[in-house]
């Protein structure tokens, strides 16, 4: 029982679509603007149907279930 055990075994109907979507979150989440926006053209461009959509957005949350990564504090430090 690891801190990652909760990972389903879905697989994605299209992997490309997932793994952009889990690119898309990574980009979110560090602010990425100008991988989102290019994301978002290459979404656009491309006719998505329903299969595709689910991919993008079962790889987004493949992603965002994992917590954020917190930097250890700096207590007592001198610079």
């Amino acid at each position: 029982m690891g801190f990652f055990s909760r990972k389903s075994n879905d697989t994605p109907a299209n992997p490309q679509m997932a793994e952009l979507g889990r690119e898309y979150a990574i980009a979110q989440r560090h602010g990425d603007r100008k991988t989102v926006r290019r994301i978002n053209r290459q979404i656009g461009e491309s006719g998505m149907n329903g299969d595709d959509r689910a991919s993008f957005e079962q790889g987004r949350a493949a992603y965002d279930a994992l917590p954020p990564v917190n930097p250890p504090r700096r207590r007592n430090r001198r610079r």
